[in-house]
Order: C-alpha cells, then structure tokens, then sequence
C-alpha cells in the first residue's frame, strides 16, 4: 500500500523477555515516554471479501518462549513492564501468538463486523481501516466492536492494535465530521515544525477518539524535486515533506513529536525508501526498482531522524534495492531488515510490512511465503489488505514454527516487540 489510489492458553514463564521490552517503545530514540490510555498509505479500493473460516492450527497448546538477543548494552526496562510482557507472552498458544504478527484491513462495507471471524479463528493482533471512512462516529463503534471480540479465547485477551493511514492531503482514509483535513506532507512541509506538529497531534487525538491507536504516518520517503509527480506511490499525491532529506527530515521529527504527544504511536514509511521509484508496489511489479539507494544514502536521514524523535513502527517496503539485496525485495530481505535497519540504523522496535496481500508487487508469490520470509528476515507485523490470505498466512507461520526452531526463536522475538509495544499504548492488562 505505497500509494494506489487517494481513499474513494496455559501459563508458562520464561526468562529473558525483559532484554527485549524497549523494541516497541522506540529504544533507539533515547528516553520517549507515550502517554498511556504502498504503502501504508493511499490504500485504494477493494472488494471486501469474505470472512474466513478457517481454524488455524495449534490453538490449545502454549510453546515456551526463548528468550531472544538483543544489542549490546540496550536498556532493559523496568520490572513492571517485563513482568506483564513475560506474564503476557506466556499465557498465549502457539496459534494466539502467530496471531498477534497479523494485522488485515476492514472495509467500511464491512462494518462493524467483518473481521469477527478473523479475530476468532486466526488470533487477529491487529486491525487497519482501508477504503475511505467517513465520520468518527462510525469509526469508533467499529474500533470499539473490533476490541470487543477480544477475549481469552481469541487472543488471550491482548487488545488489538488499530491502525490507519492518516498523512493528510491525498491520503487521509478518515475523513468527515470528527476529522480534521489535513494539508497534504508536500504542504506541511513549507510550514513551520509547530505546525507541523500540531497537526500531528490533530491527528493524534481525533484518532484516538475514534479508537485508533496507530497511524501509519509519517512518510519519510524523499522525492527529488527533478522527479516530482513522476514518482508514482508518493511524488504523485505529494505525499513527502519536501524534495531533500533535511527538509524530510524536519516534517518527519515534527509530526512524530506531535503524534506521541497524544498517545498514538508514529510509523515511518516505507524503508529504505520508495522515493526514487516511477511504479507503485501496490498496482505494479513494474518500475518498482531503486538502482541507486546503498547503506550509506543520504535518503536514509529521515528515517534515523524519525527514529530519533520515538516513532514506534517502520514499514517496510515491498520494493527492490540491489545495491542492499540483489536477491530478495526489501520486506523479505535479512540484509535490509535485520542488517540495514535492525544492524546499522540500530532500530529494535516494531517493523511493519507495507500491504503484502493485494499488493501486485508480491502477487507471484504464495501468502504463506509472504508471511514466513518477511519473518524470517527480521519483520514482525504482517499488514494484508486481503482478508482471504490471513487463513494461509497463519497456517504457513504455525507450519514453520513447528519444524524450524530457529524461525520459532525469530516468532517469539516478535511476539515480545509486538506486546512490548502494545504494553506502551495500554493495551496489555496486567493486574
């Protein structure tokens, strides 16, 4: 989701959990504290499908969960927050688990229960409102019937996060009254950081209204102004903050930094960045390949700058970087994700995909591997636009735990970023 069209159960305990809590609440950005309580982006029209029945596997055992490494000297983390994470981690199945790494797009056709079935049968960890959504009434019945199906069943009682796409111009999936619209990054970005921050917090707090706790913004893609509109997922809906990394750079702290102040947590989008390419990931497999970006391009400035200023996702993209990986696109690529983000850029939060469900970019591919490769190679959330493709996702992650003990380790080192983060935005309780 780069940039189609503008919006139309037994306990366990296990050790060494708390070495990871900082992963989902911005580690690398020094001392952020959010306050309690394709690309990802202009997501474009979608038949709504429908739900699925299918039972994942492995629901009634728990797997113990191994502690996974972590960078030398990161901080650890208070006990209070390793004691619910660890006490979290270890009451859910094998299935609750797996579940927590997938979040799957509602339609408003499919309000307020299209994703009942999903949370059930699969575990749902998260939710994303796609389509075009109008009023925040709506909004918040639909969030607050979404947290409604949570239970010890569904997914251990772990609440969901939700999630949209509101950057402001072009891509603003909520929209009508209770919503404010937003000037377009491209605008945003001729003004000053204040202001920019302030709508940050605009968003912020009319989302949290509606009962969303993510927006997946900002973009921190950097679009030359030689390119422009020819730039298909961003330039075209002047979706970047300018047409150099400073001034990317600035736009991206500042809406950050207005986001956090009113608790809902930041994505940067979509790394290592889409900036340079003429196709959209999310309509074409063609057009999609940045020749030029390396580990030490300049255009990675606004991503560390964002991680900096306490974002709490990135969303990986689903384009090719040869000069990073000649092999694999950037959401199945060790080299980008654990090497690149996790490695050099030091980044140990939440790492999201951009849509690898109707995305054409990875249409060759089969959903399973979709989901097994982009956890394999260093991911944790896997964001499907297509509520058809959860059944064989969860199937295909269950089947590899259950046969690779490392790819198993790499499953729980997930579940840990994903509840830490969850831990920061309330969602865990813990009495």
């Amino acid at each position: 989701m780069t940039g189609t069209r503008p919006a139309r159960g037994r306990a366990r305990t296990f050790a060494g959990v708390g070495a990871l809590l900082l992963v989902g609440i911005g580690a690398c950005s020094g001392s952020v504290t959010l306050p309690t309580g394709s690309t990802t982006t202009p997501r474009g029209p979608s038949t709504s499908p429908a739900t699925t029945s299918s039972t994942a596997s492995d629901t009634s055992t728990t797997a113990p969960l191994t502690p996974a490494a972590t960078r030398p000297g990161t901080s650890t983390g208070g006990p209070t927050v390793a004691s619910c994470v660890e006490r979290t981690a270890s009451a859910l199945t094998t299935a609750q688990r797996v579940g927590q790494l997938l979040m799957v797009g509602i339609q408003p056709g499919q309000a307020p229960g299209g994703l009942d079935g999903a949370i059930a049968a699969q575990h749902l960890g998260g939710a994303i409102y796609l389509g075009g959504w109008s009023g925040s009434a709506a909004v918040r019945q639909t969030s607050t019937h979404l947290q409604g199906q949570v239970t010890a069943v569904s997914t251990g009682g772990v609440r969901l996060l939700v999630a949209a796409d509101q950057e402001g111009g072009q891509v603003q999936q909520l929209k009508g009254p209770g919503f404010t619209s937003l000037p377009s990054a491209l605008a945003q970005g001729q003004s000053s950081a204040t202001a920019i921050s302030a709508n940050g917090a605009t968003a912020g707090r009319e989302l949290r209204s509606a009962g969303v706790n993510v927006d997946l913004a900002p973009v921190a893609d950097t679009v030359s102004s030689a390119l422009g509109r020819g730039n298909g997922p961003i330039g075209r809906y002047d979706r970047e903050f300018g047409h150099d990394p400073a001034t990317v750079s600035r736009g991206v702290t500042a809406f950050v930094r207005g986001l956090r102040s009113s608790g809902v947590a930041p994505t940067l989008k979509h790394f290592p960045g889409i900036g340079r390419l003429t196709g959209n990931t999310d309509t074409t497999a063609t057009g999609i390949t940045d020749t030029i970006a390396s580990a030490s391009d300049p255009d990675l400035d606004p991503f560390r700058q964002g991680i900096a200023a306490g974002a709490q996702l990135v969303m990986i993209s689903t384009a090719r970087y040869p000069q990073l990986d000649a092999a694999n696109q950037a959401a199945f690529s060790p080299a980008i994700i654990s090497g690149l983000l996790r490695g050099s850029l030091g980044w140990q939060g939440v790492v999201v995909t951009d849509d690898v469900g109707a995305a054409v970019s990875v249409s060759g591919i089969p959903y399973a591997d979709r989901a097994t490769r982009f956890v394999d190679a260093g991911g944790d959330i896997v964001l499907t636009a297509t509520l058809s493709s959860v059944a064989p996702m969860a199937q295909g992650l269950l089947a590899r735990y259950a046969a690779d003990p490392a790819f198993a380790a790499k499953v729980e080192a997930s579940v840990s970023r994903v509840l830490a983060q969850k831990q920061a935005l309330g969602l865990l309780s813990c009495g």
